[in-house]
């Protein structure tokens, strides 16, 4: 099978994520509703990489707030840590039931995206059992020579590049972007495809029905792979699941299952490598110690905390009336919990408005969430940014933005915060050793 990314796939790559990731402007609901106005798009607003500080004044003084929808959809967000914490530790006080959402927004409920993030208990729990043994760090070090041969192959085709670099379109999105396609076993030939599926579902700017739509296609296609692995099961996360628990598991639900690892695994992992890798350069004193041979573990948790690219969790809904923080939810209420927040809070330590790789916390950040619906991936997004900052850094030691970062353009009102394209100069590169 070829291994190589052309050109022609990165460049129908690089149309997808402009096209599909987090375009600027309004959010619209469907057709029903009129663009929600910034008042309600301020927790997806950055200044620069932090978040807006409107997010910050709320979560020191009003932590559970009320978040203006229009239609008189009663919605709260949460900024502080503890109370997200509270918010996602509790199944039996908020439902993820897509359903309910449908409801409250006025979407077609027919057109639910399923799987693990949008599911209460009992099925919750049995799907998310069957598919957590295959995320151990037992099981996924077999992919880790797969990642090393990815990386590298994306460094050299990078050092081969004469000007300036798209390090989002070259690297940080090829990188997660085959391996999960390897971790899934989707063929070759299909990885564009899947890749844009993967980026289309975190556009809300063509109205909530386009990213459901999205996830609709997604997963027509996996259940066409699933019933080709019926037949003659792979080497890859369907194969294994299709071996081991086929009689548990109907082609739908293996698709939604398929079509999670998608979701959470290759639009916030590109996310992540592409600002990580901003941070390094903008910040040298960070990558030092990589290019030393340091282990990059402390550094690439205080990066997941700082950036938090999921920026906000699915939404809950209260199932009974309940208090949070001092604030009265009723049943029925639509909760955001605000991740990009709660990891910029206080109580975990000082300056958390900066990045210290030296830093000690008690506390965990909740960048990969936090309890029932804690990434299953998160093990896998380790691996990778582990794997890629520093071989990045120690290839291209005097790599740079190309452009002003002020001038950089990053998403204004996405879930998923990212950039659209991240030009760098590669500097001069020394020989291999």
């Amino acid at each position: 099978m070829q291994k190589t990314f052309s050109s022609v796939r990165l460049r129908l790559l690089g149309w997808a994520a402009r096209r599909f990731a987090g375009k600027a402007g309004s959010i619209s609901f469907g057709g029903s509703l009129s663009m929600l106005p910034d008042s309600s798009l301020f927790p997806l607003f950055r200044d620069g990489l932090d978040p807006v500080a409107e997010v910050g004044t709320l979560r020191e003084q009003e932590p559970v707030s009320r978040l203006p929808l229009p239609l008189g959809v009663r919605a709260w967000l949460v900024t502080g840590y503890e109370p997200v914490r509270a918010v996602l530790g509790s199944p039996d006080g908020f439902s993820n039931d897509f359903g309910r959402f449908a409801a409250q927004v006025g979407l077609d409920a027919g057109r639910e995206p399923g799987g693990l993030g949008m599911s209460d208990p009992p099925m919750h729990t049995r799907l998310r059992r069957l598919i957590m043994p295959e995320f151990t760090m037992h099981r996924l070090a077999r992919l880790q020579p797969r990642i090393d041969a990815i990386v590298t192959e994306r460094l050299d085709a990078m050092s081969r590049s004469t000007g300036p670099v798209d390090l989002w379109q070259e690297f940080a999105l090829p990188v997660p972007a085959l391996t999960i396609c390897e971790l899934l076993g989707v063929p070759y030939a299909d990885q564009a495809l899947v890749q844009q599926f993967s980026t289309a579902r975190f556009d809300l700017g063509d109205g909530a029905y386009a990213p459901l739509d999205a996830i609709n296609e997604s997963r027509a296609y996996l259940r066409g792979l699933v019933a080709d692995q019926r037949r003659k099961p792979g080497d890859g996360l369907i194969g294994s699941l299709i071996r081991d628990h086929g009689d548990e598991l109907d082609d739908q639900e293996l698709a939604g299952l398929a079509d999670g690892v998608l979701t959470g695994g290759l639009e916030t992992s590109a996310s992540m490598l592409a600002l990580g890798a901003l941070v390094l350069m903008t910040q040298p004193g960070l990558a030092a110690p990589l290019r030393r041979g340091e282990s990059p573990d402390a550094l690439v948790e205080e990066l997941l905390r700082y950036l938090t690219v999921v920026q906000v969790a699915f939404p809950r809904f209260a199932v009974r009336d309940l208090e949070v923080a001092g604030a009265s939810i009723k049943a029925g209420d639509m909760v955001m919990c605000s991740l990009s927040a709660a990891d910029r809070d206080a109580v975990l330590g000082p300056g958390m408005d900066e990045i210290d790789a030296g830093r000690r916390t008690s506390r965990s950040h909740l960048a990969f969430g936090h309890g029932l619906h804690r990434c299953v991936g998160a093990e896998l997004a380790r691996m990778e940014l582990r794997i890629a900052y520093p071989a990045l850094v120690r290839r291209f030691p005097a790599m740079r933005p190309a452009i002003d970062p002020a001038e950089l353009p990053m998403r204004r009102a996405s879930i998923v915060f990212g950039l659209d394209a991240l030009p760098v100069d590669l500097g001069p590169v020394p020989p291999p050793l």
